[in-house]
């Protein structure tokens, strides 16, 4: 991460139609109605977001998507800073042997251009206010600035190395991260159980050879090992809250960890 890279920050685009969107989150934007994403959110928004209070703080949301989480922290008081993928940008995909994945690749950016129309035009709908940077989660430019906060919704598990990413994110950020990631159904109680007798910090890799699948999702993460990634980097006043969320109209259990910085380095942060 080149420390002098300077930040670039997208100019908005002006999208019309909800046609030429794909919607992540299920919103209800001004002038448009209800849309619907494979996310439903709503009324449930500040415990994905572990109950922070936003007021008055500088916020980078890693994995913006449709922005229905970046327009709520701005409702709630945050100056937001959104960071996603463009269609310049690709997915973390498995390289499993034997797939040509140019076919998915090129649909993927398709899909990824349409999300980004769906942002651009509940932005504009919201009246945010809110800045907007593409990339990669590995390589945030060292010159985009400080901020307070930075959120990571349901991004680690789609990541090849999501240490990696939340060391370059966290090197910005000086008081608090928070990630929110899915709590399986099944493994979840497993993994806590041998985590408490073990002293361990577990993941589980998902991609299988066999069946040649999934292809864009890498990692099952306890919440004891994303506490051990924040404190590991300099975050060690951890807290972690678990709650429901809908995902295409089923209930999904998920996990929320707040990390917050203690003593000096809450106030001059940690380089990568």
């Amino acid at each position: 991460m080149p420390p002098d890279q300077e930040a670039s920050w997208a100019q908005p685009r002006d999208v019309t139609s909800v046609d030429e969107c794909y919607f992540y989150h299920t919103m209800d934007i001004p002038g448009h109605g209800t849309v619907r994403g494979d996310w439903d959110l709503r009324g449930r928004e500040a415990a994905y977001l572990g109950n922070v209070d936003f007021r008055g703080k500088r916020v980078l949301e890693i994995g913006t998507a449709s922005g229905f989480l970046c327009f709520f922290m701005e409702a709630m008081g945050a100056e937001m800073f959104a960071y996603d993928l463009s269609d310049q940008h690709d997915w973390d995909v498995v390289p499993l042997a034997g797939v040509n994945y140019d076919d998915y690749i090129a649909q993927s950016r398709r899909l990824t251009r349409r999300l980004n129309n769906g942002y651009w035009l509940a932005h504009k709908a919201f009246r945010s206010q809110a800045k907007v940077m593409y990339g990669t989660a590995y390589d945030v430019p060292g010159g985009m600035g400080r901020f307070d906060i930075a959120t990571f919704g349901s991004v680690l598990l789609h990541l090849r190395d999501p240490f990696l990413a939340l060391q370059r994110v966290t090197a910005h950020i000086d008081d608090t991260v928070i990630v929110t990631d899915l709590f399986p159904r099944f493994e979840g109680p497993l993994l806590s159980l041998v985590e408490r007798f073990s002293a361990s910090r577990l993941s589980r890799f998902l991609p299988r050879a066999g069946s040649r699948e999934p292809n864009d999702t890498w990692w099952i993460l306890s919440p004891a090992l994303v506490s051990e990634y924040l404190r590991i980097l300099g975050f060690e006043n951890t807290r972690v809250s678990f709650h429901q969320q809908l995902f295409g109209g089923r209930k999904v259990k998920l996990f929320t960890v707040v990390g917050r910085r203690s003593g000096p380095a809450a106030r001059q942060g940690v380089r990568a």
